[in-house]
C-alpha cells in the first residue's frame, strides 16, 4: 500500500523547507522530497575541494524575514548572521570608493569624488529606508485579486490603499518612480560622481536580464533594501557555515515539529483525479499519496512539467510559458592559497571582510549588460564579490581563503556555441577581470569552480538558470505573480499549491513565498 501523508513538499529549497515547518506545526503529517542528495536548492554549502567550504549559489543574507526566524526559532536551530558591513569599489585609476559601518568615513571616502554626494548620502539612504518600509508592509500580505468581488479582496485591497495613503506626499511620487525608473535614471536624480551612481545601481541588476539604464530595475534596487540582520534595517550578512547553514537550520526547525524529509527522491509527475492532486509520482516510479501537494519548484516545473497534459487551462499554460525566466547571472568559486591584496587598499584589513563590488562606471556595466543584449557572457563583467572566509575562518583551512564571485552578466542563451564549450571562457574572462584590480590572485588559485546559467539549471533545476524563478520585473511582481489569478498560491487543479519565489513577494532568501502558502494552505484546510 502506497504511503500517505497530509501534506507532501516538492522540493527542498528553503521556500519549501519553510512552508514545511509552518504546516507540521499546525500539525499535519508533511514529507518533503528533494531530487539532490541535500536540502537548500540555490540555497547551498558544498565542500568541492577537501576544507573548502563554499556557499555554490546563494552567498550572502539580508531579507529572510524577521517574522519566520522569529515563528520558526530558527537561532534556537543554528541560525548566526555575522555582519558583512563594507562595500570597496576599486577603480582602474586605483583609486576607491569605500563605504563601511563608520558614517564619518564613509562621508570622507564619497567626498573624495564628490563634497556634494557626500551630503546627499545620507538623505538618500534615509528615503530608501523609508521606501523599504512602504513596500515591506506588502512582503506580508496575500496579493489581492483586483479583478475579484470577494470579501478578502475588497478588503486587501482596501488595506493597501490605506497603507498607500498613510505615505507623505513626496515618498509616494519617490515610490512611484521607484517602481518605474531605471537604477541609472533614479540615482542620477541624487548624485554626480560616476563611481557611487555605478555601485548603488548595481543593486537594481542583480539576478535580471537587464541594464543599469533598463526601465524597471530602480524597482530591483529597492528589493535588495527591504532586508534586515538582527534588526538592522538594510544590512547584509553572511551566514556562519555559508548559506547551506540556513537551509539546515530550518530543516531542523522542521524535523523538530515532525516533518519527514528525504533526499535524492526527485518528482517526475503530480497524480491528479477530478482534478483533485492526490499524490505524486517519484523518478524512480514509487508513488506517494498526499491529501495535499505544494509545489516549491518554479511554475514551468510546476505547471507544465508535473502536470499531464490538458489537465490545466490553455490560457493559463500560455501564460506560464511567457513567463520570462530568463537566466543571466554566472557564479565563479574560487579557492586561493592566501589573502587577496588590492593595490588601492594594501593589506588586510576590514575592507576584505565586506564586498569587493567590481562597477567602476555606470558606462562599464551598460556595456557588461550589451554584451549580454547579443548572446555573449560580459568580458569587461560586473561582480560582486565576498571572501567568506575572512568572516567566518571555519570556511577554509588556516592560511587559504575562499572568494566567491557573483557575475554579471553571463545569458542563459549564447549567439554561438554552447555553455559547456564556453564555461571555462566566461572563467577566465572573470578571473582576468578581477586581476586587473587584485594583481596577486591567478598566482594564488588553487581551485575553481564557473558556473553558468545553464549550469545552474542542471544542477539545481532552475528554469534557465534564473535565481529569482522569475524575472522581478513590473509585469511580473505582487497579483501577476507569476501570472494573473495565480498570485494567491493556489492553482486551477484542487488541493495543489505553489510557494516556490516565482510567487509573491519574489526571490532572495527570503521565505516569505513558503510562509505565505503554508497560511493559505492552512485556511483552505480548515474550511
Amino acid at each position: 500500500m502506497s504511503e500517505s501523508y497530509d501534506v507532501i513538499l516538492i522540493g527542498g529549497g528553503h521556500n519549501g523547507l519553510v512552508s514545511a515547518a509552518y504546516l507540521a506545526r499546525a500539525g499535519l503529517k508533511v514529507l518533503v522530497l528533494e531530487k539532490r542528495y541535500l536540502v537548500g536548492g540555490a540555497t547551498v554549502t558544498e565542500e568541492l575541494l577537501p576544507g573548502f567550504k563554499f556557499s555554490v549559489f546563494s552567498y550572502v543574507v539580508s531579507l529572510l524575514r524577521p517574522e519566520i526566524i522569529r515563528e520558526l526559532d530558527l537561532p534556537r536551530y543554528g541560525l548566526k548572521v555575522l555582519p558583512l558591513e563594507s562595500t570597496l569599489t576599486p577603480l582602474p585609476d586605483g583609486r576607491c570608493l569605500y563605504r563601511g559601518p563608520d558614517g564619518h568615513r564613509t562621508f570622507r571616502e564619497i567626498a573624495k569624488f564628490s563634497l556634494r554626494d557626500a551630503e546627499a548620502y545620507s538623505d538618500y539612504s534615509r528615503t530608501m529606508y523609508f521606501m523599504a518600509r512602504a513596500v515591506r508592509f506588502m512582503l506580508g500580505i496575500i496579493p489581492p485579486d483586483p479583478t475579484s468581488l470577494k470579501f478578502r479582496d475588497l478588503n486587501g485591497l482596501l488595506k493597501l490603499a490605506k497603507h498607500m495613503l498613510g505615505l507623505s506626499t513626496q515618498d509616494f511620487y519617490t515610490l512611484s518612480k521607484l517602481m518605474t525608473m531605471s537604477s541609472a535614471d533614479f540615482l542620477e536624480e541624487w548624485f554626480e560622481s560616476d563611481p557611487l551612481k555605478a555601485t548603488l545601481s548595481a543593486s537594481g541588476i542583480i539576478g535580471t536580464n537587464l541594464g543599469p539604464r533598463s526601465p524597471g530595475t530602480a524597482y530591483v534596487l529597492l528589493h535588495h533594501y527591504m532586508g534586515e540582520v538582527d534588526g538592522v534595517a538594510r544590512a547584509w550578512g553572511f551566514q556562519k557555515g555559508g548559506t547551506g547553514a540556513i537551509a539546515d537550520c530550518i530543516a531542523r526547525s522542521a524535523e523538530a515539529s515532525g516533518v519527514e524529509i528525504r533526499t535524492e527522491a526527485g518528482v517526475s509527475k503530480v497524480l491528479v483525479k477530478n482534478n483533485r492532486a492526490t499524490g505524486v509520482v517519484l523518478e524512480n516510479g514509487d508513488e506517494v499519496l498526499g491529501t495535499t501537494i505544494a509545489s516549491s519548484l518554479d511554475p514551468k516545473w510546476t505547471f507544465l512539467r508535473l502536470i499531464d497534459d490538458g489537465l490545466l487551462p490553455e490560457e493559463l499554460t500560455d501564460s506560464i510559458r511567457n513567463f520570462n525566466t530568463i537566466g543571466s547571472s554566472g557564479k565563479v568559486n574560487l579557492a586561493l592559497d592566501g589573502l587577496p591584496d588590492l593595490p588601492c587598499m594594501p593589506g588586510r584589513g576590514e575592507h576584505l571582510r565586506g564586498a569587493i563590488s567590481i562597477s567602476p562606471s555606470q558606462d562599464y556595466m551598460e556595456l557588461a549588460y550589451d554584451d549580454a543584449k547579443y548572446g555573449n557572457f560580459s568580458r569587461h563583467p560586473f561582480m560582486d564579490t565576498i571572501i567568506p572566509s575572512m568572516i567566518d575562518p571555519d570556511m577554509a583551512p588556516p592560511g587559504k581563503h575562499v572568494m566567491s564571485c557573483f557575475v554579471q552578466y553571463a545569458p542563459y542563451f549564447l549567439a554561438e556555441g554552447t555553455w559547456e564549450e564556453k564555461r571555462e571562457a566566461f572563467g577566465d574572462a572573470v578571473v582576468d577581470t578581477l586581476a586587473e584590480y587584485i594583481p596577486n590572485l591567478k598566482d594564488m588559485i588553487l581551485h575553481r569552480q564557473v558556473l553558468s546559467p545553464w549550469d545552474i539549471e542542471q544542477m539545481t533545476g532552475l528554469t534557465q538558470g534564473n535565481i529569482f524563478q522569475g524575472e522581478l520585473s513590473l509585469s511580473q511582481l505582487f497579483f501577476l505573480r507569476p501570472a494573473a489569478g495565480l498570485a494567491q498560491y493556489r492553482t486551477p487543479i484542487e488541493s495543489y499549491y505553489q510557494c516556490g519565489s516565482a510567487t509573491h513577494p519574489g526571490g532572495g532568501i527570503c521565505g516569505a513565498p513558503g510562509r505565505l502558502a503554508a497560511l493559505e494552505i492552512l485556511k483552505d484546510l480548515k474550511r
